[in-house]
Protein backbone atom coordinates (compact mmCIF):
# COMPACT_ATOMS: atom_id res chain seq x y z
CA UNK A 1 0.00 0.00 0.00
CA UNK A 2 1.45 3.55 -0.95
CA UNK A 3 2.08 5.55 1.77
CA UNK A 4 0.49 8.64 2.39
CA UNK A 5 3.85 10.85 0.99
CA UNK A 6 4.19 9.19 -1.96
CA UNK A 7 5.46 10.86 -4.99
CA UNK A 8 6.14 14.20 -2.65
CA UNK A 9 9.69 15.78 -1.97
CA UNK A 10 10.20 16.73 1.78
CA UNK A 11 12.95 18.47 2.76
CA UNK A 12 13.42 18.51 7.43
CA UNK A 13 15.75 20.85 8.44
CA UNK A 14 18.41 20.06 11.60
CA UNK A 15 17.45 16.25 10.49
CA UNK A 16 20.56 14.81 11.38
CA UNK A 17 19.72 13.73 15.03
CA UNK A 18 16.51 13.57 17.34
CA UNK A 19 13.06 15.35 16.04
CA UNK A 20 14.43 16.25 12.65
CA UNK A 21 15.88 12.62 11.99
CA UNK A 22 12.79 10.73 13.02
CA UNK A 23 10.31 13.18 10.80
CA UNK A 24 13.13 12.40 7.71
CA UNK A 25 12.55 8.43 8.88
CA UNK A 26 8.88 9.10 8.65
CA UNK A 27 8.58 11.08 5.60
CA UNK A 28 10.56 8.39 3.57
CA UNK A 29 8.75 5.31 5.15
CA UNK A 30 5.38 6.57 3.84
CA UNK A 31 7.06 7.35 0.32
CA UNK A 32 8.48 10.57 0.30
CA UNK A 33 11.64 11.25 -1.20
CA UNK A 34 13.56 13.22 1.15
CA UNK A 35 16.52 16.32 2.00
CA UNK A 36 17.98 15.80 4.71
CA UNK A 37 19.45 19.00 6.01
CA UNK A 38 21.76 19.51 8.97
CA UNK A 39 24.83 21.32 9.89
CA UNK A 40 25.91 19.27 11.95
CA UNK A 41 26.83 21.21 15.18
CA UNK A 42 26.92 20.73 18.67
CA UNK A 43 24.27 21.15 20.90
CA UNK A 44 25.63 25.35 21.46
CA UNK A 45 25.80 25.79 17.31
CA UNK A 46 29.68 24.62 17.58
CA UNK A 47 31.66 23.19 15.03
CA UNK A 48 30.15 21.23 12.28
CA UNK A 49 29.90 18.68 9.51
CA UNK A 50 27.46 16.95 7.15
CA UNK A 51 28.41 13.35 8.87
CA UNK A 52 24.81 13.25 10.48
CA UNK A 53 23.23 14.80 7.55
CA UNK A 54 24.93 12.10 5.61
CA UNK A 55 24.24 9.29 7.76
CA UNK A 56 19.94 9.86 7.79
CA UNK A 57 20.16 10.46 4.24
CA UNK A 58 22.40 7.10 3.88
CA UNK A 59 19.78 5.12 6.17
CA UNK A 60 17.00 6.26 4.25
CA UNK A 61 17.94 4.92 0.68
CA UNK A 62 19.49 1.34 2.74
CA UNK A 63 15.53 0.82 3.59
CA UNK A 64 14.63 1.40 0.29
CA UNK A 65 13.73 4.91 0.23
CA UNK A 66 15.23 8.06 -1.61
CA UNK A 67 17.63 10.82 0.21
CA UNK A 68 20.13 13.18 -0.22
CA UNK A 69 21.94 15.51 1.94
CA UNK A 70 22.62 18.88 2.42
CA UNK A 71 24.90 20.58 4.68
CA UNK A 72 24.20 23.86 4.18
CA UNK A 73 23.12 26.99 6.96
CA UNK A 74 19.57 27.71 6.30
CA UNK A 75 20.04 30.74 8.29
CA UNK A 76 21.47 32.71 5.00
CA UNK A 77 20.61 33.56 2.20
CA UNK A 78 22.70 31.17 0.22
CA UNK A 79 22.35 28.26 2.25
CA UNK A 80 18.81 28.44 2.36
CA UNK A 81 18.47 29.15 -1.66
CA UNK A 82 20.54 26.02 -1.70
CA UNK A 83 18.53 23.90 -0.24
CA UNK A 84 15.78 24.71 -1.88
CA UNK A 85 17.84 24.27 -4.89
CA UNK A 86 18.71 20.70 -3.90
CA UNK A 87 15.44 19.36 -3.90
CA UNK A 88 14.28 20.64 -6.93
CA UNK A 89 17.70 19.65 -9.11
CA UNK A 90 17.69 16.30 -7.79
CA UNK A 91 14.22 15.59 -8.05
CA UNK A 92 12.28 18.13 -10.13
CA UNK A 93 10.17 19.52 -7.36
CA UNK A 94 9.09 20.33 -3.69
CA UNK A 95 6.17 19.72 -1.35
CA UNK A 96 7.07 19.60 2.09
CA UNK A 97 9.61 21.80 4.07
CA UNK A 98 9.60 21.20 7.79
CA UNK A 99 11.29 23.58 9.57
CA UNK A 100 13.33 21.72 12.80
CA UNK A 101 16.80 23.27 12.98
CA UNK A 102 17.98 24.89 16.10
CA UNK A 103 20.21 24.81 19.72
CA UNK A 104 20.34 26.01 22.98
CA UNK A 105 22.66 28.50 24.79
CA UNK A 106 20.60 28.54 28.19
CA UNK A 107 21.23 32.04 30.73
CA UNK A 108 19.16 33.95 32.87
CA UNK A 109 18.21 37.04 31.35
CA UNK A 110 20.92 38.80 33.99
CA UNK A 111 24.12 36.18 32.34
CA UNK A 112 22.93 36.09 28.95
CA UNK A 113 25.53 37.63 26.48
CA UNK A 114 24.79 39.77 23.63
CA UNK A 115 26.13 36.55 20.87
CA UNK A 116 23.87 34.17 22.87
CA UNK A 117 21.12 36.02 22.40
CA UNK A 118 21.89 36.91 18.44
CA UNK A 119 23.09 32.86 17.79
CA UNK A 120 19.83 31.57 19.11
CA UNK A 121 17.45 34.14 17.41
CA UNK A 122 19.29 33.58 14.56
CA UNK A 123 19.39 29.99 14.05
CA UNK A 124 15.52 29.13 15.13
CA UNK A 125 13.70 32.60 14.01
CA UNK A 126 15.81 33.37 10.60
CA UNK A 127 16.78 29.73 10.02
CA UNK A 128 12.47 29.45 9.79
CA UNK A 129 12.17 32.24 7.66
CA UNK A 130 14.78 32.33 4.78
CA UNK A 131 13.58 28.60 3.76
CA UNK A 132 10.12 29.45 4.10
CA UNK A 133 10.58 32.74 1.81
CA UNK A 134 12.98 30.86 -1.04
CA UNK A 135 10.14 27.67 -1.28
CA UNK A 136 7.06 29.99 -0.90
CA UNK A 137 9.09 31.93 -4.07
CA UNK A 138 9.44 28.69 -5.61
CA UNK A 139 5.48 27.60 -5.07
CA UNK A 140 3.86 31.15 -5.96
CA UNK A 141 6.05 30.97 -9.41
CA UNK A 142 4.66 27.66 -9.47
CA UNK A 143 0.65 29.03 -9.11
CA UNK A 144 0.96 32.24 -11.25
CA UNK A 145 2.05 29.43 -14.29
CA UNK A 146 -1.26 27.49 -13.24
CA UNK A 147 -0.04 24.67 -11.27
CA UNK A 148 -1.29 25.38 -7.84
CA UNK A 149 0.65 22.82 -5.45
CA UNK A 150 -0.12 21.13 -2.58
CA UNK A 151 2.41 22.83 -0.78
CA UNK A 152 3.18 21.99 3.02
CA UNK A 153 5.10 24.06 5.65
CA UNK A 154 5.52 22.72 9.06
CA UNK A 155 7.57 25.03 11.64
CA UNK A 156 8.63 24.12 14.99
CA UNK A 157 8.26 26.26 17.93
CA UNK A 158 7.93 25.05 21.60
CA UNK A 159 6.24 25.48 25.04
CA UNK A 160 9.21 27.77 25.77
CA UNK A 161 7.32 30.10 22.61
CA UNK A 162 3.42 29.52 24.47
CA UNK A 163 4.37 30.11 27.98
CA UNK A 164 7.81 31.02 28.39
CA UNK A 165 10.99 29.09 29.86
CA UNK A 166 13.15 30.08 33.23
CA UNK A 167 16.62 30.17 31.71
CA UNK A 168 15.60 30.21 28.13
CA UNK A 169 15.16 34.28 27.09
CA UNK A 170 16.48 33.52 24.10
CA UNK A 171 15.23 30.55 23.07
CA UNK A 172 11.75 31.54 24.17
CA UNK A 173 11.35 34.82 22.21
CA UNK A 174 12.62 32.75 18.99
CA UNK A 175 10.57 30.18 19.47
CA UNK A 176 7.29 33.00 20.31
CA UNK A 177 8.06 34.42 17.27
CA UNK A 178 7.74 31.49 14.64
CA UNK A 179 4.48 31.64 16.10
CA UNK A 180 3.49 35.12 14.34
CA UNK A 181 5.57 33.74 11.50
CA UNK A 182 3.19 30.72 11.05
CA UNK A 183 0.51 32.83 11.24
CA UNK A 184 1.16 35.58 8.96
CA UNK A 185 2.79 33.13 6.41
CA UNK A 186 -0.44 31.20 6.33
CA UNK A 187 -2.68 34.24 6.06
CA UNK A 188 -0.05 35.52 3.20
CA UNK A 189 0.20 32.38 1.11
CA UNK A 190 -2.90 30.22 1.05
CA UNK A 191 -3.63 32.07 -2.20
CA UNK A 192 -0.39 29.93 -3.58
CA UNK A 193 -1.75 26.41 -2.51
CA UNK A 194 0.48 26.51 0.39
CA UNK A 195 -0.69 26.06 3.94
CA UNK A 196 1.66 26.46 6.98
CA UNK A 197 1.08 25.08 10.75
CA UNK A 198 3.09 24.57 13.77
CA UNK A 199 4.22 22.25 16.17
CA UNK A 200 4.84 22.35 19.77
CA UNK A 201 6.54 19.04 20.66
CA UNK A 202 7.93 17.59 23.71
CA UNK A 203 10.25 14.63 23.02
CA UNK A 204 13.83 13.61 24.38
CA UNK A 205 16.06 15.46 22.27
CA UNK A 206 20.12 16.48 23.05
CA UNK A 207 18.51 19.92 23.62
CA UNK A 208 15.95 18.52 26.17
CA UNK A 209 17.40 15.22 27.75
CA UNK A 210 19.71 17.35 30.11
CA UNK A 211 17.73 20.17 30.75
CA UNK A 212 14.31 18.04 32.13
CA UNK A 213 16.57 14.63 32.29
CA UNK A 214 13.78 13.39 34.79
CA UNK A 215 11.10 14.02 32.55
CA UNK A 216 12.56 12.80 29.13
CA UNK A 217 14.19 9.72 30.90
CA UNK A 218 13.31 6.43 28.84
CA UNK A 219 11.28 3.64 30.55
CA UNK A 220 12.13 0.59 31.55
CA UNK A 221 12.49 -2.28 28.99
CA UNK A 222 8.99 -3.14 27.37
CA UNK A 223 6.68 0.29 28.37
CA UNK A 224 5.82 3.16 26.14
CA UNK A 225 8.76 5.53 25.52
CA UNK A 226 6.23 8.93 26.36
CA UNK A 227 9.50 11.07 25.23
CA UNK A 228 10.49 9.24 22.01
CA UNK A 229 10.59 11.56 19.47
CA UNK A 230 9.13 9.48 16.71
CA UNK A 231 5.96 9.82 18.59
CA UNK A 232 5.62 13.32 17.29
CA UNK A 233 6.77 12.47 13.61
CA UNK A 234 3.15 10.96 12.75
CA UNK A 235 1.54 14.92 12.76
CA UNK A 236 4.16 15.95 11.22
CA UNK A 237 3.99 13.57 8.20
CA UNK A 238 0.13 13.74 8.26
CA UNK A 239 0.18 17.85 7.97
CA UNK A 240 3.22 17.44 5.36
CA UNK A 241 1.10 15.34 3.14
CA UNK A 242 -1.76 15.84 1.08
CA UNK A 243 -4.24 14.55 3.13
CA UNK A 244 -3.94 17.76 5.54
CA UNK A 245 -5.95 19.53 2.97
CA UNK A 246 -7.73 23.02 4.37
CA UNK A 247 -5.52 22.49 7.79
CA UNK A 248 -3.24 25.79 8.00
CA UNK A 249 -2.72 28.56 10.25
CA UNK A 250 -3.16 25.98 13.43
CA UNK A 251 -0.48 25.33 16.23
CA UNK A 252 -0.27 21.86 17.87
CA UNK A 253 0.88 20.31 20.91
CA UNK A 254 2.14 17.22 20.37
CA UNK A 255 3.54 14.70 23.54
CA UNK A 256 3.93 10.80 23.73
CA UNK A 257 0.04 9.88 22.38
CA UNK A 258 -1.33 13.38 23.00
CA UNK A 259 -1.91 15.95 20.04
CA UNK A 260 -3.65 19.52 21.53
CA UNK A 261 -4.78 22.26 19.25
CA UNK A 262 -3.51 25.18 20.97
CA UNK A 263 -5.82 28.24 21.38
CA UNK A 264 -3.76 31.86 21.22
CA UNK A 265 -4.40 35.35 22.49
CA UNK A 266 -7.88 36.24 22.90
CA UNK A 267 -9.76 39.14 24.09
CA UNK A 268 -10.75 38.41 27.92
CA UNK A 269 -12.35 40.53 30.61
CA UNK A 270 -12.80 44.16 29.24
CA UNK A 271 -14.45 47.17 30.40
CA UNK A 272 -14.55 50.58 28.08
CA UNK A 273 -15.04 53.62 30.16
CA UNK A 274 -15.38 55.87 26.90
CA UNK A 275 -13.59 58.32 28.03
CA UNK A 276 -9.57 58.44 28.72
CA UNK A 277 -8.55 57.10 32.05
CA UNK A 278 -6.82 58.46 34.61
CA UNK A 279 -3.56 56.20 36.29
CA UNK A 280 -5.59 55.59 39.33
CA UNK A 281 -8.58 54.73 37.47
CA UNK A 282 -6.58 52.29 35.37
CA UNK A 283 -5.11 50.61 37.67
CA UNK A 284 -8.42 50.25 40.01
CA UNK A 285 -10.08 48.44 36.79
CA UNK A 286 -7.22 46.49 35.89
CA UNK A 287 -7.34 44.91 39.40
CA UNK A 288 -11.21 44.12 39.05
CA UNK A 289 -10.63 42.36 35.61
CA UNK A 290 -7.80 40.21 36.74
CA UNK A 291 -10.26 38.82 39.52
CA UNK A 292 -12.82 37.41 36.67
CA UNK A 293 -9.34 36.57 34.48
CA UNK A 294 -8.42 33.34 34.19
CA UNK A 295 -5.46 32.49 35.62
CA UNK A 296 -2.32 32.23 33.32
CA UNK A 297 -0.53 29.05 33.31
CA UNK A 298 3.25 28.66 34.99
CA UNK A 299 6.25 29.53 32.77
CA UNK A 300 8.30 26.10 32.37
CA UNK A 301 10.71 26.34 34.89
CA UNK A 302 9.25 28.65 37.21
CA UNK A 303 10.91 28.76 40.48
Amino acid sequence: MAGICEGRVTIVTGAGRGLGRAHALAFAAEGARVVVNDLGVGLDGEGGGEGPAEQVAAEIRAAGGEAVAHGGDIATTQGAASLIGTALDTYGRLDTLVNNAGFLRDRMLVNLAEDEWDAVVRVHLKGHFLPLKHAAAHWRAEAKAGRIPQARIVNTTSGAGLLGSVGQGNYSAAKAGILGLTLVSAAELGGYGIQVNAIAPAARTRMTEETFADTMAAPEAGGFDAMAPENVSPLVVWLGSAASEGVTGRVFETEAGRITVMEGWRPGPTRDKGARWTPTEAGTTIRQLLTVAETPQPVYGAR
